[in-house]
């Protein structure tokens, strides 16, 4: 039960950390409604679950050269960007709500996947979560306490994801197009910043301790990607 807890909480902190996962989710349940803002965060946990495994699982020790955490920050420093100058000229686009709603759902669900997958942070975050256990007092994690752990973390990924995108949806029912087109630019903005942060990162630090790895417990990987 203290590794489920734990691992509840972490999950929590990790989610609701803002970044490039939230505004998108944002810029997405501001025209397509609960669905669209839920497939993004559904989407993010499809990342978030792929380098939790490889993390908990040690593998992402192996993920640490600069390798790696090079083209992975290009790329998503890149395809934020890309969100940058989508979300910008997008705000400028007259919506409906209820139009081509599986169609955006699908985008939403491919965005938050590739959001989470790119972001060098989320790599950096999971493969020091290998160890994350021993804080725990366990030296010795067995296969039960990994899954444990995954388990609670992704309970409280699910239920972030659903609050997100119900409450986002909420806010924007019965926004007009002035403040849609608002939070478009706004999330325009914030995708840029996130995109020079992200390059910054790459270029401050050098050698095996490239892309800094905060403790768990203050910093999640939404805060550049999630």
């Amino acid at each position: 039960m203290t590794i489920l807890f734990a691992a509840f909480l972490l999950g929590l902190v990790f989610n609701a950390t803002p970044g490039a996962v939230f505004a998108e989710t944002v810029r997405r349940g501001a025209t397509g409604g609960f669905k669209a803002a839920l497939a993004v965060q559904i989407g993010s946990l499809v990342g978030d679950a792929t380098w939790a495994v490889l993390g908990l699982m040690g593998v992402g020790l192996l993920l640490q050269v600069d390798a790696l955490k090079w083209p992975v920050g290009l790329v998503g420093a890149a395809y934020l960007i890309w969100l940058s100058w989508d979300s910008w000229k997008a705000a400028s686009i007259a919506f409906s709500v209820n139009e081509n709603q599986d169609e955006k759902a699908r985008s939403g669900l491919k965005s938050g996947v590739i959001l989470s997958l790119t972001n060098p942070q989320n790599l950096a975050y999971w493969a020091a979560l290998g160890s994350a256990l021993g804080a725990l007092g366990i030296a010795d994690p067995s296969m039960q306490d990994y899954a444990t752990f995954f388990s609670g973390f992704m309970i409280a990924s699910v239920t972030w994801a659903v609050f997100c995108a119900a409450a986002i949806d909420r806010i924007f029912k019965k926004a007009g197009q002035k403040w849609v087109a608002l939070t478009y630019r706004l999330c325009a903005v914030m995708f840029m910043l996130l995109a020079v942060n992200t390059v910054r990162e790459l270029f401050s630090h050098s050698g095996p301790s490239a892309l800094h790895v905060s403790p768990p417990a203050i910093q999640g990987p939404n805060l550049a990607a999630d």
